[in-house]
């Protein structure tokens, strides 16, 4: 990692974090894409391994306790998305992987928004606020993640 990206990491908030991953999901799923179209069968496994380790690491963080049914939805999403990226690197697919990133690039457009309200990055697992986000009282990440989890079912 570059110095410049060292430095944006360690000023971002919890939500521009998740952003990041999912950044880093598209990149590897594109190498993935590149490595079916050029045959490279060792380039695409290791591309897909990587993809799978950002799923399986967003994945493991979701708090279900406070989500609620964004974090199912969620949870959901991040198994679909292990299961047609295994699909799509299996068959050697481009037209698979391609339907993998427009459905990962949609959510991360969620993120987005999300990233703009400086309430949602309370609802965020510990390991992935900031140090000023992880002082925020429960009671307070509680209410926010009602309402993001209202705000995003609507």
């Amino acid at each position: 990692m570059t110095s410049y990206q060292e430095q944006s990491l360690a000023g971002a908030t919890g939500v521009e974090l998740v952003l990041a991953l999912y950044n880093g999901l598209v990149r590897f799923l594109y190498q993935a894409m590149a490595c079916i179209d050029e045959g490279d069968v060792s380039g695409r496994r290791i591309s897909v391994k990587k993809a799978l380790d950002i799923v399986m690491y967003l994945q493991a963080r979701l708090r279900m306790d406070l989500g609620g049914e964004t974090a199912v939805s969620l949870n959901d999403f991040y198994a679909a998305v292990f299961t047609m990226t295994l699909e799509a690197s299996h068959s050697n697919s481009r037209e698979k992987m391609e339907e993998v990133i427009q459905c990962v690039r949609s959510v991360r457009e969620a993120w987005v928004i999300a990233a703009r309200d400086p309430e949602a990055g309370r609802v965020l697992p510990r390991e992935l606020r900031t140090r000023e986000e992880r002082f925020v009282a429960p009671a307070v990440i509680e209410a926010v993640s009602e309402r993001t989890s209202a705000a995003w079912s609507a």
